[in-house]
């Protein structure tokens, strides 16, 4: 396992897609370890803001060395990334956390379930499963505003659900999976938590194996801080009680071992 660095990177390019919704491609050398799932801190240049913001990795160019970023501005931290242009310094520390497993879909029919700004690891996610049977990605937007849609549709189907109908099924990304009588062994998912849960009671009908990334507000991002935890099955090593760090036991986890 490589082990995580912070370095000193540029941006390469960055523009906006969406309403809020930024994507940056980085020139760093994390592009050659990072996995699907997995996500970056990246530091603010105000010093008064001493924590890193967690993102992401969307995508992954290893051979010209580069990595993708999709977010949204929530906060000073992300309305300051959002300004950055061509050649601006960034500071990163990475590749952070447990990927999706991608063995588990060796020969399977997978879903990947997506929701808002948990669409974007779907991308680097759909490109890596040549080994599965099949592949549908089901993903729910607000509205109409279908940012990264284009991309994970050069990869898999893309079934899309939005809020206001606007575009696909009206909506949420279980409505897509009944409506259009889709099946799947297996299924990997990232979103807020009522997805989640609702993907979570889903595979626990259908007796099929789930992984769902969580997202949490993350401070230090390796571990030390013990703000960023969930409820497990298993004891945590670190904490010694029923929880785990989601920033370094996860953000991935079998949907059965943890409770949300």
């Amino acid at each position: 396992m490589e082990r995580k660095r912070k370095e000193t990177a540029r941006v390469y390019k960055q523009q906006q897609i969406a309403p809020g919704i930024y994507d940056m491609w980085i020139d760093t050398t994390l592009a050659r370890q990072a996995k699907p799932g997995q996500f970056i801190s990246v530091y603010t240049q105000d010093k008064s803001a001493l924590l890193p913001r967690p993102i992401s990795i969307c995508e992954t160019d290893a051979a010209n060395g580069r990595l993708r970023i999709v977010y949204r501005v929530a906060g000073k931290g992300t309305t300051e990334f959002s300004r950055y242009k061509t050649g601006h310094r960034i500071d990163i520390l990475g590749a952070l956390g447990n990927g999706f497993p991608l063995e588990k879909a060796e020969g399977k029919r997978v879903f990947l379930i997506a929701g808002g700004i948990g669409i974007p690891p779907m991308l680097e996610l759909a490109k890596s499963l040549h080994h599965a049977k099949a592949v549908d990605v089901i993903a729910g937007y607000r509205d109409k505003a279908l940012f990264l849609a284009e991309d994970l549709a050069k990869y898999a189907p893309v079934h899309i659900a939005t809020e206001d109908g606007s575009a696909g099924i009206q909506g949420n990304v279980m409505t897509v999976i009944e409506r259009e009588f889709l099946e799947a062994d297996i299924i990997f998912a990232c979103g807020p938590l009522p997805m989640l849960r609702a993907v979570k009671k889903y595979a626990a009908e259908k007796d099929m194996e789930a992984y769902i990334s969580l997202e949490e507000r993350m401070a230090c991002g390796v571990g030390a801080c013990l703000g960023c935890v969930v409820k497990t099955r298993e004891t945590d090593p670190h904490s010694h009680v029923n929880n785990a760090r989601i920033c370094t036991d996860g953000p991935v986890y079998a949907a059965e071992d943890v409770e949300i």
